[in-house]
């Protein structure tokens, strides 16, 4: 997560680095406070899974998210998403989106002001690339005459506005690229969950180009990158098996086009990722690999 951290620091400045030391304290705070007087067990907090909590919760949310709500989606994050279920390794659902989908419901307004980006050099602080891809075709302008949508250079880099984490598509390629090369990951579901993306919004591009954005602006828009790469692929909330995380990362993929053209909201991949993290059981129990020495 470090090259990602790092450019939002670059890019969003003392904001970024004050939303992620109050995401990562409050989500250590909160599960020892939880394990020590609640559960009265043992505490963990130095196991660094509260730690990796606070960053992608941070990872999830705009820069100038004001310090109260930080905590609070931290509190939600830990208290709800991870230790109501009983702790590390029983938690159905990422903890971090957890957290972040109850802000976003929560306070919406906050939750979609973006503060300026100093990369930002061509003036698209306003609004997230698909947050204008959401009016424009609301208003019924087509996207072929939208000229203030930025570059797939822009988008690459993280010259745009958007949550601390999810702008720059190279810093998550080179984080998800080294958890790949350390074998932390495996390539079956970010590939599973952006091929999808790629495919069905292409498709659906290719039928009418004046209303649908072409496949690679979903790609690298949004939370595409973050959410396949880092959320998607949480151990405890995924299928163990190959094949059933490629199923795992379809349903992600088809779920966040379907939200980002069809919902209310301009982007779906943290919705996509909770929705089909409750599919994971179903997908363990018919998707198991065959014994060995088994029928066939």
């Amino acid at each position: 997560m470090l090259p990602a951290l790092a450019l939002s620091f670059f890019f969003f400045g003392m904001d970024a680095l004050r939303v992620s030391l109050v995401a990562v304290v409050s989500c250590l705070l909160f599960e020892y406070l939880i394990q020590k007087f609640l559960m009265k067990g043992e505490v963990t907090i130095f196991d660094g899974s509260a730690a990796i909590t606070g960053i992608l919760l941070a990872f999830n949310v705009p820069a100038g998210l004001p310090t109260w709500l930080v905590a609070l989606g931290a509190l939600v994050s830990i208290g709800i998403g991870k230790m109501s279920f009983g702790g590390l390794g029983q938690n159905p659902f990422n903890p971090a989106l957890v957290g972040r989908v109850f802000l976003l419901i929560s306070f919406p307004v906050q939750m979609t002001s973006w503060v300026p980006n100093r990369g930002d050099v061509d003036g698209f602080s306003g609004a997230t690339p698909l947050a204008l891809i959401k009016e424009a075709v609301h208003n019924g302008v087509s996207l072929k005459e939208l000229s203030t949508l930025p570059s797939s250079q822009d988008l690459f880099y993280g010259y745009i506005p958007g949550s601390m984490g999810e702008i720059s598509a190279a810093a998550l390629l080179l984080g998800g690229l080294y958890m790949l090369v350390k074998k932390i990951i495996s390539w079956h579901t970010p590939v599973a969950v952006l091929g999808s993306i790629f495919i069905f919004s292409g498709i659906l591009w290719m039928v009418n180009p004046d209303q649908f954005i072409d496949p690679m602006f979903h790609i690298l828009s949004g939370g595409a990158m973050l959410g396949a790469i880092f959320m998607a692929t949480d151990m405890v909330s995924s299928p163990m098996i190959h094949k059933g995380q490629i199923i795992f990362g379809i349903g992600i993929g088809v779920i966040t086009v379907c939200i980002r053209t069809w919902g209310a909201y301009p982007e779906g991949i943290s919705f996509a990722i909770l929705i089909m993290n409750g599919f994971t059981p179903l997908i363990n129990t018919y998707v198991k690999p065959k014994r060995f020495g088994g029928a066939k």
